[in-house]
């Protein structure tokens, strides 16, 4: 990658959090995309290379209504339970992705977890 390049990572509110069901599941992936997004950017910036991470809450997608395993009432819930009472739509994330993309907006930033969640807050 070419110097003033960008990368960043997904992670999840539940790399931040933790998860007891999902953590048994998946093996805390978002804790360590979390702790890679760091570590490359401490890694990467001799080479003037960013590395950030996005953490958003629930998202709410077309696989949420297909999920066979969620009944009508969950699906109608998603998202419920967070400070905003709702999940986010896809398009509420993307301005995020595209800040720290631009090096005009965030060329002072790397490291860092952009948390997007509705509300709700940690010490990530």
């Amino acid at each position: 990658m070419k110097p003033g390049a960008a990368i960043i990572a997904t992670s999840s509110v539940t790399g931040l959090k933790g998860s007891e069901r999902v953590a048994r599941l998946f093996r805390d992936q978002g804790r360590d995309q979390c702790v890679l997004a760091r570590r490359f950017a401490q890694a990467l910036i001799p080479r003037s290379i960013r590395v950030n991470a996005i953490a958003p809450g629930p998202v709410w997608t077309p696989l949420n209504a297909s999920d066979k395993g969620a009944s009508p009432d969950k699906v109608a819930q998603f998202g419920a339970s967070k400070p905003m009472g709702r999940p986010a739509q896809p398009e509420e994330l993307a301005p995020a992705y595209v800040f720290l993309a631009s090096n005009a907006d965030s060329s002072y930033i790397t490291g860092t977890v952009l948390q997007v969640m509705g509300g709700e807050t940690t010490g990530g």
